[in-house]
């Protein structure tokens, strides 16, 4: 591995020629914010046809430099190349326009509308609905990515949506695709799909630049990749000659501890209990919970895996106490406890803490300094109140304590939550939590789109909290976070769940069955492997 080389590493099997020339060639970008150099001289080079990882933890960079590339930001300085001649790119429209496409890791889709008539919104010269319809037939169909141009939005998974933003790319004849995070809504099986078409894309001469946190993948797919950290380029390297490991470190600065799941034995006590529990979703286009149960026990970590938006929201709610289930009290049980009936504040008075998915605005708000929002959950829990008044100085103790013991790097704990990189702003979140001890703690996506070091600080912290007695339930999309630290796994897909497996006895080829729903086959590719075994 080269160390600050401005130089890429060559292809070694197949693919574009060595000594071809660039498509894409950064010249020093460089570009600041406010008290911040989100970019501070980044060079580097994209070939035709070459699958490039972008990598970097959070707050590194990537996400300004491939705006820069997308235009959607302009840079301070420096110079960008395409096809060897400097070029400006003013706005997204005139990248589309070069050829560069982007899928982004959270969908711009219209749920109402049509297949059809939300891929013909980004098609600016396209008038002919029947002709479109007849060309995203033809793309989609070529490239393994079957779409129905007259299905509504709302009604397809959210697979089938990623597809939709990558067709929509293709039908522009992109010379430079760029994919952000593009997995992690993805079952394995649509994932492998999702590589299938990228090669393709590879092989008829299409650059993909690939950004994402799943480093095993990289190694995978990608032949090349340039690793920031702090807005510099620290290392390039052949992702294929490399460990996941080494990346990891080097994006982080330091060595990585590997997560530990020595120690504590589950208890055989049920610290919380779902019974058949089924509500209506509160969202026109959510999803019913449906007969759910599942018990998770004193010291055990149980795993909600399932592709996203098959009922984890509504769970996460139902649990919570966000949504209430007054007809069906009993169908939530906390330590014996029926909590159907009960608010989130009446729950966490019994020893129960939650985090919902979402950061700003639902975990935290972001408007607020750190101290403010570690009073809004711990106020109780963690006697930040006397007499009716706030103890200024105990909260500011507290937020400070999640600040030094889980490294979440800021000014400090009067720093406005939203001046926080996502990955600082979710170990906070769940150190807020994890340090008021619950007895029982609800996560949903613990390390949604935050870097390795963030999220095994996070994940052992999970783990650690389970040995010392709380049982702890996360939901999760990320199938490697569900095997690295759970016990137990439940799939969740449109409403349901499955029986609950030891993690010992069940494999991720299993899982992405029952994450699509096909729990025949998941029984049958699970019975062989016993078998076999």
């Amino acid at each position: 591995m080269t160390q600050q080389s401005d130089e890429m590493a060559e292809k070694q099997d197949g693919g574009e020629v060595p000594d071809a020339a660039p498509l894409l060639a950064l010249d020093r970008i460089t570009k600041a914010f406010p008290g911040i150099v989100a970019n501070d001289s980044i060079s580097f080079q994209i070939k035709p046809g070459e699958i490039h990882a972008l990598l970097g933890e959070n707050g590194a960079g990537k996400s300004t430099l491939v705006k820069i590339i997308y235009g959607v930001l302009g840079a301070d300085s420096g110079t960008l190349s395409w096809n060897g001649a400097p070029t400006a790119i003013p706005g997204p429209a005139a990248a589309r326009d070069l050829g560069i496409g982007m899928v982004f890791q959270h969908f711009s889709l219209f749920e109402a509308m049509t297949v059809l008539e939300n891929i013909g919104l980004a098609m600016n010269d396209q008038r002919d609905m029947t002709a479109l319809k007849q060309r995203v037939i033809e793309v989609s169909t070529s490239y393994g990515l079957p779409l129905d141009p007259d299905r509504h939005v709302h009604s397809l998974s959210v697979g089938e949506r990623q597809r939709i933003e990558i067709v929509r790319c293709l039908l522009q004849n992109p010379k430079l695709l760029i994919l952000d995070e593009p997995t992690s809504v993805l079952t394995p099986q649509e994932a492998e799909k999702l590589f299938e078409t990228l090669r393709q894309l590879s092989d008829e001469g299409c650059a993909i630049l690939y950004i994402s946190h799943k480093l095993d993948e990289v190694k995978a797919l990608c032949e090349a990749a340039t690793i920031l950290r702090g807005g510099k380029v620290v290392a390039t390297c052949d992702p294929r000659q490399e460990t996941a490991q080494g990346m990891a470190e080097l994006m982080i600065g330091q060595k990585l501890t590997p997560t530990r799941r020595d120690g504590g034995e589950v208890s055989r006590t049920d610290r919380i209990m779902v019974s058949r529990l089924s509500i209506a979703s509160e969202d026109q286009f959510g999803i019913d919970l449906r007969e759910i149960s599942f018990k998770v026990r004193r010291g055990e970590i149980l795993g909600v895996a399932g592709v996203a938006g098959n009922g984890q929201t509504e769970l996460m709610s139902a649990l919570s106490g966000e949504i209430q289930n007054r007809r069906q009290p009993d169908s939530i049980r906390f330590d014996g406890l029926s909590v159907g009936s009960l608010n989130p504040a009446e729950r966490r008075a019994l020893g129960a803490n939650f985090v919902p998915e979402e950061r700003n605005g639902h975990a935290a708000v972001k408007d607020m300094s750190l101290s403010d929002n570690a009073f809004l959950t711990a106020a109780t829990r963690m006697k930040l109140m006397a007499n009716g008044m706030m103890r200024h100085g105990e909260i500011r103790s507290f937020a400070d304590k999640v600040i030094s013991a889980f490294d979440v790097r800021t000014t400090g704990a009067e720093a406005a939550a939203g001046s926080l990189s996502g990955g600082n702003l979710q170990k906070y979140i769940v150190g807020r939590e994890i340090l008021q001890e619950p007895g029982i703690l609800i996560i949903s996506q613990p390390t949604w789109g935050v870097d390795a070091g963030a999220a095994a600080t996070i994940r052992q912290a999970l783990m650690d909290l389970a040995r010392r007695g709380c049982a702890v339930l996360v939901i999760s999309q990320d199938l490697d976070e569900i095997f690295e630290i759970c016990d137990r796994i439940v799939v969740i897909s449109e409403g349901m769940v499955s029986e609950p497996r030891d993690i010992e006895a069940i494999t991720v080829e299993e899982v992405g069955l029952l994450m699509g729903g096909l729990h025949d086959l998941a029984d049958t590719v699970g019975s062989e492997g016993r078998a076999n075994g």
